[in-house]
């Protein structure tokens, strides 16, 4: 148990902005950071939904609010995944041999197709939240809203330890069987998040299952192209699911 505990807190510590209250590494328990992922979403959720409502009792004003809970996921992860989307589209737009979509893949510059794909999505994620008729101040909306991170990255850890990786990618050197064996806590999160879900938000039940299924239609599409799976195509398809959960979550009623 006390592994895990570490490990959670070496996920908080890379894949999250906000201070990590535990900042020590176990090399120990690096087998089971990547299933603690999904932990690190609930955070985002709980963070998510509990600014939802405090601004919406606030009465404040839909514009700023849309604003605020687009950019509040892309901030508490430090722009990480929006980084890994911004790559992963200059790659794929290029239309160029495999070797050279690679090649762009793991340059550190932004390109043109980057920063429109960035613009895209912000303007899509905001206009979202602007059009939302939703009553943060009830269960039914926050709660499918807080596992909407969980989702993606229950689903996100799955892909990352189970798809064979690029030769370049930092998980190539993962010892794959180990991390495998703790894969039953994604799945137990994502059975759980479910549930949670159905319970309290009804219908909208479909905003996380629709982030998850996105998820892997997304890092299906970067895996192929790019022929293995990295950070950057998980990132990719990470902040492409969580923008069609909100869609789902906007348009339910």
């Amino acid at each position: 148990m006390k592994l895990w505990f570490k490990a959670f807190f070496m996920a908080w510590g890379m894949f999250l902005s906000i201070p990590c209250p535990y900042p020590k590494w176990d090399e120990r328990a690096r087998g089971r950071m990547l299933a603690c992922f999904p932990l690190t979403g609930l955070v985002i959720g709980a963070v998510w939904a509990l600014a939802a409502f405090l601004l919406q009792i606030a009465s404040c004003p839909k514009p700023l609010m849309a604003f605020l809970l687009a950019a509040l996921p892309f901030l508490l992860t430090g722009f990480l995944h929006l980084d890994g989307f911004s790559d992963v589209c200059d790659a794929i737009l290029s239309r160029r041999e495999l070797e050279e979509r690679q090649s762009i893949l793991k340059d550190p510059h932004i390109g043109a197709f980057g920063v429109i794909c960035i613009s895209l999505l912000l303007i899509a994620q905001f206009s979202l939240f602007l059009s939302a008729e939703l009553d943060f101040s009830s269960l039914s909306a926050l709660v499918p809203l807080a596992l909407v991170p969980v989702h993606s990255r229950c689903c996100a850890a799955c892909a990352v330890t189970l798809l064979r990786p690029m030769k370049t990618s930092q998980y190539a050197g993962m010892e794959r069987e180990k991390a495998q064996k703790h894969l039953a806590l994604p799945f137990c999160m994502l059975a759980l998040s479910t549930a949670a879900a159905l319970i309290f938000g009804g219908l909208r039940v479909l905003a996380p299952i629709a982030a998850g299924a996105c998820y892997w239609l997304f890092a299906w599409r970067g895996y192929k192209n790019l022929d293995g799976m990295n950070g950057d195509i998980s990132g990719f398809a990470l902040t492409l699911a969580e923008l069609f959960g909100i869609a789902v979550l906007v348009l339910v009623k």
